[in-house]
Formats: structure tokens, sequence, C-alpha cells
């Protein structure tokens, strides 16, 4: 593998090689899916939509201008010192797609009037990354506003001093004004889960910089990987020596496995498919359990060295697993997790963050919670757009009936501090528009509203563009 091949290269693969493997990459969906009244789907489209418009209206009426909004204390709070409008660079994308016009309108008044980078302050870049630089440049490719690249290519700047380690693997936290960086020890997520922004960025500005230094740090980490092929779950960005050689898929690894696939579907990189290739099969040699629980099919944790199982915790956040089997086309593995999915979420009518599968119980005191995270329903649409199989809308159907019944209050939605009693909590984190309400209106939005040979989404759910062509500016090509 030449791990160093670099943007310029990558811009010479080519186009056609790259849909192609796409298009393979995707399973064939039969002609004879179950069928789906068209009023029906018209209802729930319109379900989704009113729902995404009553949490927006709470955040304008509460929060406007900060980061996210309260609903029940009827307050809003930012992240970080200053607000850096997290709750409207996330929603904008899935207004697009939802077609809200008034709604888009709100959004980008108050990105183009309030939005500035030139601020003091100390932030996570890998969260920044894929929330506000992923959501400003998925409203450039689908919006068409040169304004909103411009506001990427500034923050895009301000954080490129993470990669400056002696190994290339990025430091966690950057100062904003001064670029001055902390965090000392990082995990596989926060090394490679901004691949897909900076590289995007790197094909609409001609600029090689993003992509070779996100990348050098990805390559940095595989490299190091354990005997087994896994990631461990936190390394030292001076060293290169792991801390904790814990192997798992849940946060803090997961989107780091899901980008090195993605990122192969967007840029057409073949070192990123063989360092998914090689990481795929370890985590369904080392992680993968079916013998725990008889007849069931579960994903735990082990060491990265000696394969050995030290956990049987699946949570939430491993949910998007069964995105990647669905992308490269295991479908047989992909239902056999659905149905541990469904059985996670429907346990008390809505998903905990995190249980021991063998037990079905929390994993650990204070993981009752549900933080309105979209991984099961992302993970229920991609199967249910391979298969075709009712089964999985109406599975898909019931989970969003779920957050309307338990999370829906006066003034919004919210999170629950426990999915046993339903007990509320009083927080909405830009997410909820970004992914999870995106997601629900995706199983019941019309086919062409969303197109996988067109776009790939990264981890905070914004569409990407899949074509080298940098010229385009802001038409549909089969968003209606």
């Amino acid at each position: 593998m030449n791990r160093n091949l670099s943007f310029t290269q990558c811009l010479a693969t080519s186009l056609a090689t790259a849909i192609l493997f796409t298009c393979l990459l995707l399973p064939q969906v039969s002609l004879a899916k179950d069928k789906i009244s068209k009023k029906e789907k018209k209802e729930y489209q319109e379900r989704v939509k009113t729902a995404f418009i009553k949490g927006w209206d709470a955040y304008m009426k509460y929060s406007k201008g900060l980061d996210a909004v309260n609903p029940i204390s009827e307050k809003g709070h930012n992240w970080y010192a200053e607000s850096l409008l997290m709750t409207p660079v996330d929603a904008f994308s899935t207004m697009y797609l939802m077609g809200l016009e008034k709604e888009m309108s709100e959004a980008k008044e108050l990105i183009f009037s309030e939005l500035n980078f030139d601020k003091d302050l100390e932030v996570q870049q890998f969260e920044i990354a894929i929330r506000i630089l992923g959501g400003l440049i998925s409203a450039y490719q689908l919006d068409g506003d040169q304004r909103f690249l411009d506001l990427a290519v500034n923050l895009a700047d301000r954080m490129l001093p993470v990669f400056e380690s002696p190994t290339g693997i990025p430091y966690r936290l950057v100062n904003l004004r001064t670029g001055a960086t902390s965090g000392q020890g990082t995990n596989p997520c926060e090394i490679g889960s901004m691949m897909l922004e900076y590289g995007m960025l790197s094909k609409l500005t001609g600029d090689s910089k993003y992509y070779d230094l996100c990348k050098r740090g990805i390559v940095a980490s595989f490299e190091r990987r354990g005997k087994t092929g896994l990631q461990g779950s936190w390394i030292d960005q001076d060293t290169g020596e792991w801390a904790d050689t814990r192997a798992h898929i849940s946060g803090g690894i997961d989107a780091y496995y899901e980008y090195l696939l993605k990122g192969y579907l967007l840029f057409g990189d073949k070192d990123f498919l063989e360092m998914y290739e090689v990481s795929r099969d370890a985590v369904n040699k080392y992680l993968v359990d079916e013998t725990s629980v008889e007849g069931e099919f579960w994903i735990g944790w082990a060491d990265m060295n000696t394969g050995e199982r030290i956990s049987t915790r699946f949570g939430a956040l491993d949910c998007f697993w069964n995105g990647c089997y669905v992308l490269e086309g295991d479908i047989e593995r992909a239902e056999k997790l659905q149905a541990s999915i469904n059985k996670m979420w429907f346990l008390n009518d809505i998903e905990p963050e995190a249980i021991d599968y063998t037990t079905m119980q929390p994993f650990y005191k204070g993981a009752e919670y549900y933080m309105m995270r979209p991984e099961a329903i992302e993970s229920t649409y991609y199967v249910w757009k391979a298969t075709g199989n009712k089964t999985y809308y109406e599975q898909g159907k019931k989970m969003f009936e779920s957050i309307e019944k338990y999370c829906q209050v006066d003034n919004g939605y919210v999170q629950l501090k426990d999915v046993r009693t339903k007990e509320k909590w009083d927080t909405l984190e830009s997410f909820f528009f970004a992914e999870t309400m995106k997601y629900c209106f995706l199983f019941f939005a019309d086919d062409d509203v969303f197109d996988f040979e067109k776009y790939v989404l990264n981890t905070e759910a914004h569409p990407l563009f899949n074509t080298w062509d940098k010229g385009w500016k802001g038409n549909h090509h089969g968003i209606k």
C-alpha cells in the first residue's frame, strides 16, 4: 500500500472507477419492495417536518444566536464561552432536504450576520469539524452561497495547527484565535473522523494541505494498530505510544472506521479502502460476538494486541457500524446486527446509552439516558434501503413514534435522563436537527430526495457531493 498517496495523486484517480466502486458497494434493492402507501409516507413526512420545526422554533424563541436550546426552562446554552451557532449550522442541511425555505432563511441570516471564528476560545477540533466545518461545506454544496465556503476555509485554517505533532497525530484542542494547541493524548475517532471534511475542502479549494495533513494522522494511527489489526482507545500524539489498548467500535473509535470506508467512497483513495478492509476483518474476527448470547449477534470489546474479549458492552454509538456493513454489501451481517439494535431500542421503548448485552441491563450506573442519538435510526434506515424489507421500515417508524411519545414537550423536544422512567433531560443538542430528524425524514421521503450514488453522509449526516467536480455551484443533482 502506498500510504503516502497525496491529494494531488488522488485527483488523478479515475472518476469512473470511483463511481463504479460506489455502485458496487451499494446493495441492489429488489424491485419487488414491499409496498408502502404513498399516503402513509406523505403523512409521516409531514409529521417529521412538524417535529423538526417545533424543535427549531424552540431554538429561535428561547436561544436564538446560542449553540443549543433548553426547551423546558425556556433558555439556551453554549458549548464554550461564546456561541459558534452550532444548531443553525448543523440544522441547515436537513432544512434543505426537507425543503423548509423559511427556516433556511432564518438560519442563513443568523450564520452570515453572527458567525465569527476570531474568538479566543479553545475548542475540541473533532466536534467542531464534523458539526460546523462539515455543516458549512455541505450547506455550500447544497445551497451554492459562497459565504458558506468562505466561513469553512476560515475555520479550517484556524484549526490546522492541531496536526503539528511529531507523529502527525492531531492534538485534540486548539485556540481559534491564537492557534495554540493542547489535549495531550487522543483517540482514533479524533484522529480520523475529520477526513471527509478536510478532504472535501481540498476538493473545493484545490489546496491539498487539508487533505494531506489529515490523512497523515490517520496513516500514523493505522501503522500503530495492534497485532489484531484493531485500534486501541488512547494514544499519545508525541510518542505514538498507546496508553489504553482496549479495542471496540464505541465512542472514541467509531467514526475512525466509518471514515476509512467513506473516505474511499468520496475520494477514490485506495489507501483508505485497504485500511478499512484490514480494520473490518479485525472487527469481524475479534469484536463480533455470536457466542455470549445464543442466536444473537453483538459487537463487544477486546484487547487490541491479544484479541481477548474484555467486555460485553454495546451501545447507541456502536450502531453506526451497520452503515458500514450495508455500504460494503455485507447484508447478512447487517441484518443480524439490526436484530440486536432493534432489541436494545425496544427493551424500554427507546434506547439507553449502553447495555451489557448478556444481561440487557445498563452497562454502568448512569447509562440509562437517551440523548437523542441517531445511530440506531441510521442503521435501520440503511438496512431498510438495502433490503426493501418492510420490517425495517416499520422499525424505523416505531423509533420515530418513540421520540414523539417520550421526548416531546410543550415547547419542543428534550433528551431523557432514564429510558426506564422516561424522566426528561432539559436539553436539545444540535445533532437532533442534523442527524436524528434527517434519518427519520429519509425513511418516508421520496426516492429522489437522497441518492447514495451522488452523496456520502459525514458522521453528522451532512451530505457531501460524491464526485471530483469542483466547479459545481449549488445545482440540485437529484435532491428536489
